[in-house]
């Protein structure tokens, strides 16, 4: 298979340092990974690449890297973003009937900020449509495939982002996290992926699911490339009104998760010596598959290892995550896509007799049953008679569920761990006719989205028997703006054991 330029660098600081000495230029780049995106075509990672958009941004790259200090910190760098970030020249379809064509006349804040750092976008990323989905199963452009086993879902709903990252198509590539959608493909394809905190990165140009629980966050191989990734991506945006100001008293700028990563990181052979590590006995229950218990058990002996204090911590109200975020997320997504009535925007149907006919069967047309089923869902818990006892309900559920998440960090622990996904990746079609069972797959992952707290993913090992090739992967959780001890904590393992530098057999 044909092999990505990029691939032969360890990480972005070595792949950027190699285009500032002009070993290797942006185009060059940027034609190997289309290269070997067409050759993986059957992961079904990209919806979109349009190979002169690309490089022109590489053209551009490589003539600001001429002219020295004109170069941003990613110039050259090449990614590629999750398919509901809007593009300009690229099409946004949300993964969706409902948005085929659509191409936005503007750029989403994130897509604008790392095109502004000196990414080279390769594309647009095969997603579940409108980001419901935990296997990327309900794209309308048909599933992504595992790249370590492609009869495997590569989990949703970022599922092309950590396809392709672990595939070597891309260095790093955008996610959206509502419910753990980057975390729990990350898990599932064995790549870094961090959810920032609520607020931190800029929702503006980011297609809405659930608008309290959406954020946006990077995937990559290691945790030093999600640095990389995410710097330049957070700060403060006046468009978007759910944007945070200022964080633990410093401003929400570009430069703030680099600094907090940098203070955070110890030298010696104990770089985690004193940090309490709380491990929730919630998260060990029945459900938790034996190997992936195995493999996170071990990833806990690795961080003792290197200093870190392992804390039984309780955190009670997990199982309510489930029901609480199924009604908050149904009920915003219900309001969100309201905006999709076929009058301004959107797919159309043929035929329909008035303008209330249009939008049904438009509806009807363009959105998939799942999409649909969130739909139906999240109005009903809205409708008069309900709201009081689902919706309102599931809001206090949510403000104890931080409180959980309050009572122990800091005062019991610094970090909590545990696995991000109960099980290794399933098969295609396994859970298709099951949604409940879907649903349970974010169990780990759905609590920190409702309380708005920053969690990364990491690669920590494999399951066994004839899931041996399938990874597992290690949840981090901090409390609010701490994404630079979270990714200082994950580099001390990275740097001390190889998993993320494990690559599958359908490696670009």
């Amino acid at each position: 298979m044909t092999q990505a330029l990029h691939t032969e660098f360890d990480d972005i600081a070595a792949l950027r340092a190699a285009l500032a000495e002009r070993r290797v230029s942006a185009r060059e780049l940027a034609q190997s990974a289309l290269s070997a995106i067409d050759a993986a075509r059957d992961l079904n990672a990209f919806v979109q690449v349009d190979a002169e958009l690309t490089l022109a941004q590489a053209d551009a790259a490589d003539a600001a890297l001429a002219r020295g200090d004109a170069a941003g910190p990613l110039a050259g760098v090449p990614i590629a973003h999750k398919d509901v970030f809007v593009t300009r020249g690229w099409r946004t379809t949300a993964a969706s009937k409902m948005l085929a064509n659509y191409v936005s006349p503007f750029d989403a804040t994130v897509v604008e900020r790392l095109h502004t750092a000196g990414a080279v976008s390769l594309g647009k990323l095969n997603c579940d449509e409108f980001a419901m989905g935990s296997s990327n199963e309900n794209s309308a452009f048909g599933p992504t495939r595992n790249p370590w086993d492609t009869r495997a879902v590569p989990g949703g709903s970022s599922g092309g982002s950590a396809a392709a990252v672990a595939a070597g198509l891309v260095i790093g590539a955008t996610g959206t996290d509502t419910g753990g959608s980057i975390r729990q493909p990350a898990s599932l394809c064995g790549v870094s992926g961090i959810k920032p905190t609520y607020g931190t990165v800029s929702r503006y140009g980011m297609i809405a699911y659930g608008s309290s629980l959406d954020q946006g966050g990077p995937m990559a191989r290691s945790a030093r490339d999600l640095v990389e990734l995410l710097d330049p991506m957070t700060g403060f945006d006046e468009r978007d009104s759910t944007s945070a100001t200022h964080c633990h008293g410093e401003v929400n700028a570009p430069g703030r998760v680099r600094s907090a990563f940098d203070a955070a990181r110890r030298d010696g052979s104990a770089p985690l010596a004193g940090l309490r590590i709380g491990v929730p006995r919630e998260f060990f229950g029945a459900g938790l598959a034996s190997d992936v218990a195995q493999a996170i058990d071990a990833a806990l002996g690795q961080l003792e290892a290197l200093g870190a204090v392992r804390v039984e911590v309780s955190l009670p109200r997990t199982e309510l995550s489930i029901p609480a975020y199924y009604v908050i997320a149904t009920a915003e997504a219900s309001s969100n896509l309201s905006r999709y009535d076929a009058v301004r925007f959107g797919h159309r149907a043929a035929q329909y007799t008035d303008i209330a006919d249009m939008t049904a069967r438009s509806r009807a047309e363009g959105f998939g049953a799942e999409v649909q089923r969130r739909i139906l869902t999240g109005t009903y818990v809205l409708s008069h008679g309900y709201y009081d006892a689902y919706y309102l309900q599931a809001q206090r559920i949510r403000r104890l569920i931080a409180q959980d998440f309050q009572g122990v960090l800091g005062s019991q622990c610094d970090v909590i761990a545990g696995p991000a996904c109960p099980t290794v990746a399933w098969n295609l079609g396994e859970k298709s006719d099951d949604p409940i069972a879907m649903y349970l797959a974010d169990i780990y992952t759905l609590a920190v989205n409702l309380a708005g707290l920053p969690a990364l993913s990491m690669p920590v090992g494999f399951g066994q028997g004839e899931n041996a090739r399938r990874p597992v992967g290690l949840q981090l959780i901090g409390t609010y703006f701490d994404e630079g001890r979270l990714l200082a904590t994950a580099d001390a393992y990275q740097q001390a054991t190889d998993w993320h530098r494990r690559r599958p057999e359908h490696q670009a």
